[in-house]
């Protein structure tokens, strides 16, 4: 092979392996959270956010999430690889190898935990390492293959990112903080049990013990519509404790009840796709939720 026609070839090569690091990182995921690590640190103080915890935090915080996301690559390279959901992943499909897979999540996690602790505080470089833990090995190989509840006791460490933008910017726990954790942690059963119920065949196929495949798809819509009225009464706990207003609570409840009007058509008026369709809503909704935070908190 010619040099003109082998240089052109590398090239792409190289842009498909970052994509696929890139993949592993789980972009679309750690960009959501990160909005809610910024609405914690923006809620955290009265005016301006400071700019170094407020870079360095989003930064550091961001490359231990993109580790977090690579271990469960990692750990269920043999699970995504009989699921059509994640069948093409990269260490699925073999395009990343194991070691390099590892090596790689391993980079993320030293050089994120590096920048928090160095140039932001300890106690968030170590809230987010327990985030790590908790999402990458507790919830990832062991509570995902151990019990049907599995999404809600691993929720919790997907829901501390906002806790983690507040403590970037005080360096201390506070009440408000943790409502934002509560509202994440009610939101999570719903989002994820309707895509599980999507993939229930799935799951099935490779024993994983996820609610619908547990206790049946009617049940799993039942414990969906149940936890959204109860996610309607977290997000209401901002404005009863004055964290947040009326132009919160205004733009917030159209939300709620959205959300769980969807729950109920999927419980009661189901039909092909509502299932993914409430699975996408409740991405939007948690997105414009933290959005009306945030305008509430400047305006």
């Amino acid at each position: 092979m010619s040099k003109s026609l082998s240089a052109p070839l590398t090239s792409l090569r190289t842009r498909a392996l970052w994509r696929d690091y890139y993949e592993m990182t789980k972009p679309k995921v750690v960009a959501l959270m990160l909005l809610t690590v910024l609405v914690g640190m923006c809620l955290s103080v009265p005016t301006t956010v400071p700019w170094q915890p407020l870079v360095i935090g989003l930064i550091g915080i961001g490359l231990m999430s993109g580790a977090a996301a690579a271990i469960n690559h990692l750990i269920d390279w043999q699970i995504d690889a009989r699921m059509a959901r994640t069948h093409h992943r990269p260490v699925a499909t073999g395009r990343v190898s194991v070691k390099h897979a590892l090596i790689f999540a391993i980079s993320l996690a030293t050089s994120g935990f590096a920048l928090l602790f160095l140039l932001v505080n300890p106690l968030t470089a170590w809230l987010t390492f327990a985030s790590l833990v908790g999402y990458a090995f507790i919830y990832t190989l062991w509570l995902k293959r151990a019990t049907p509840q599995n999404i809600v006791i691993g929720g919790l460490a997907g829901a501390m990112p906002p806790l983690l933008g507040w403590t970037a910017i005080t360096g201390q726990f506070h009440g408000y903080s943790l409502l934002l954790v509560i509202i994440i942690f009610t939101w999570t059963p719903p989002h994820f049990w309707a895509l599980a119920i999507h993939r229930r065949d799935d799951y099935a196929k490779v024993n994983i013990p996820m609610l619908p495949v547990t206790h049946g798809i009617e049940f799993t819509k039942t414990c969906i519509l149940l936890y959204t009225v109860l996610l309607a009464i977290a997000c209401l706990f901002p404005v009863i404790v004055g964290m947040s207003g009326a132009l919160y609570l205004a733009l917030s409840t159209p939300l709620s009840l959205m959300f769980i009007y969807k729950a109920w058509q999927l419980k009661f008026h189901d039909k092909p796709g509502l299932a993914m369709g409430l699975f996408k809503f409740s991405i939007y909704q948690l997105m414009l939720l933290f959005l009306a935070l945030l305008l509430d908190h400047y305006i």
